[in-house]
């Protein structure tokens, strides 16, 4: 092959087909995932659109719904039609394309589902090899299952708020935006693939039941805790900031911001006094025991200021690396997006969208070097894909198509 040519990599999911029938964040993500590794990703939406159209954030604050970066995150590299399954020539539709999808991902009710006659057993029976990924805050049973709920209810429900997030003997607090549904669309993505590429050993497809609430009590909280709890009848609380075995394992200020500062084993608390200058105090004795420290850290962290104080958090981060004591700056979301080590991973990705323009997302969160992935083309519009994919996919006329938009049905 001639050094001018370019090698084409196959896509990871090339040939799956996957039906998004989500709205929000949890179904569209997974199926983002998807979609960022090849699989052909066809977004149904109402005739009124995902519900995350109608949040931002919006360029100048001015809502609209081709422009909504919520929606626009979520569904890159996935084509869009609209289908109303509530009307009888919708429904239809839906169907026609269930029978040639793989994988279906959804986050509605399932009371929802049920109403709709879209539960797994119809739509099995339609197509026995379909993979149905069903992400919910609560999951497809138990006595919460048809309740409203939402990514905090979900992650409340958890008990990850009351063992992590606020101060000791204070009020638990919130965790970050959508944390639940994040963790069950990454949840999701990884077992839903499972039961694509298990439907030979199984013989046919699954519905596979994530219930955010589970996702996150198993990697928030896990066995440390509620296992812990089911062994010996006690459980930690939350601790505020820092550890209290140990120290120094806090955030401290510094001279233009803050450092997460973790110095527990011998070599990181000699890296940390020798980057500090081997100041005098640092030396006695006492000091080289973790839990000496933390029994002292308030006194530590006094004496540590004047230094803190004249550095940046980028130079106490390099120094600390340098020296093996695991320090890191603690960057602000425009620093983030700005930062060097981000860029050269290729982790941003520029996209042309017909209503945003030239857009800056972020790519793929994995890499597979053989068959690299991550967004190459915008959210869809509302319903962009109706002809291409009713007619193309379904071989409906153009004329068809018309006459049920202008019926309601799609």
């Amino acid at each position: 092959m001639s050094s001018g040519t370019t090698t084409i990599r196959p896509a990871a999911l090339a040939g799956l087909r996957v039906i998004d029938f989500g709205q929000g964040v949890s179904a569209p993500h997974c199926a983002r995932l998807f979609a960022d590794y090849g699989a052909d990703v066809i977004k149904v939406e109402p005739p009124a659109g995902d519900a995350a159209r109608a949040s931002g954030p919006y360029p100048d604050d001015v809502p609209d719904r081709e422009r909504s970066g919520l929606f626009f995150f979520h569904n890159t590299n996935k084509r869009g039609v609209t289908c109303n399954v509530e009307h009888p020539e919708g429904r239809r539709l839906f169907l026609e394309l269930i029978g040639k999808a793989d994988v279906l991902v959804e986050n509605n009710l399932p009371a929802r589902m049920r109403q709709w006659q879209l539960d797994y057993p119809t739509l099995a029976a339609l197509n026995p090899r379909l993979v149905m990924i069903s992400i919910t805050p609560f999951g497809q049973t138990g006595p919460y299952s048809g309740w409203n709920g939402y990514d905090l209810n979900a992650y409340h429900l958890s008990g990850a708020s009351a063992r992590y997030c606020g101060r000791p003997r204070e009020m638990p607090l919130e965790h970050g935006t959508f944390s639940a549904d994040y963790f069950g669309s990454v949840t999701a993505a990884a077992w839903g693939l499972a039961a694509v590429f298990g439907r030979d050993a199984v013989g046919g497809g699954q519905q596979v039941d994530v219930s955010c609430a589970e996702a996150i009590a198993a990697a928030f909280v896990g066995g440390q805790n509620i296992g812990g709890l089911a062994q010996d009848g006690r459980s930690d609380s939350r601790t505020g900031v820092g550890m209290p075995l140990g120290a120094p394992a806090t955030i401290l200020p510094c001279k233009d911001g803050h450092v997460w500062m973790l110095a527990l084993e011998p070599g990181q608390w000699k890296g940390l006094c020798k980057v500090m200058g081997d100041p005098e105090w640092a030396r006695l004795d006492m000091f080289d025991d973790m839990y000496t420290r933390a029994q002292n850290a308030d006194l530590i962290y006094e004496l540590m200021r004047d230094w803190l104080m004249a550095h940046g958090k980028m130079e106490i981060m390099e120094m600390c690396q340098a020296a093996g004591c695991p320090v890191t700056a603690v960057f602000t979301v425009e620093e983030a997006a700005r930062h060097p080590h981000l860029q050269a991973r290729g982790h941003f990705v520029d996209i042309d969208h017909p209503a945003l323009g030239r857009v800056r997302s972020l790519g793929a969160p994995f890499k597979l070097p053989a068959s690299p992935g991550g967004p190459h083309s915008p959210a869809p519009l509302l319903g962009q894909h109706n002809q291409d994919i009713y007619g193309g996919l379904l071989g409906l006329p153009a004329a068809e198509i018309t006459r049920l938009q202008a019926l309601g049905a799609l």
